[in-house]
């Protein structure tokens, strides 16, 4: 079981600092909510286009993380800042869209399989994939290290599920990638099913405040 969060010796005491990583917050989480909404249209058109669930399933992960965003902004706004009651409500509602993408991506997922559906060679849903594989990891460490600094463990619960968007991303280059130069058309979901695991355990550590000691998961 991971340690919980050890914020206390790393958090700002500065008003004037506390503020400004505040704001900092705010502003990455605009930032990932514009992207994920940008990244949701291409990934639902393209995955539509191709025939392809595990697009499409991408496509709504972007809505859940950016619904996930959407709850920072709400913990870091008006009389919320610094509010206990408010930080385990953000804990609980990134708790739900957890399990709510990883349900998602195990139902897409298992209907592929049984289907046995054989979507197109996407590769506009490739170089998504690709693009996404190295942008949510930066974009995750300096949401963690903000949360870190700020004693949030909602904030890091976030950071970890942008992180997830990551190992969901090079699940689904690995699967369309397969599709397309091996005509593998299963790999996509099976690797979609091991990342809803992760998220389910996520969830769970997220819903009782835990987390890693170092803030990465």
């Amino acid at each position: 079981m991971a340690e919980p969060l050890q914020l206390s010796s790393r958090v700002v005491s500065s008003s004037r600092v506390r503020h400004r990583l505040e704001q900092r917050a705010r502003e990455l989480a605009r930032l990932g909510i514009a992207w994920h909404v940008v990244e949701f249209g291409i990934a639902t058109g393209a995955g539509i286009a191709a025939g392809s669930i595990a697009l499409v399933a991408f496509g709504a992960d972007s809505l859940i993380e950016a619904l996930a965003g959407g709850v920072v902004l709400w913990l870091f706004t008006g009389t919320r800042l610094g509010s206990h009651r408010a930080e385990r409500r953000a804990q609980q509602l990134i708790a739900a869209s957890f399990v709510l993408l990883a349900a998602y991506i195990a139902v897409e997922a298992t209907r592929t399989l049984t289907g046995g559906s054989h979507p197109e060679a996407s590769w506009v849903g490739i170089g998504l994939a690709a693009l996404t594989t190295v942008t949510m990891p930066l974009l995750a460490r300096a949401k963690r290290r903000l949360g870190l600094e700020l004693g949030s463990s909602a904030a890091v619960k976030e950071a970890s599920q942008t992180q997830l968007c990551a190992y969901l991303s090079v699940a689904l280059l690995l699967g369309l990638g397969a599709n397309a130069l091996a005509g593998w058309w299963w790999a996509d979901p099976l690797a979609a099913l091991a990342v809803a695991g992760v998220a389910l355990g996520e969830a769970g550590e997220s819903w009782r405040g835990e987390g890693c000691a170092d803030g990465c998961c």
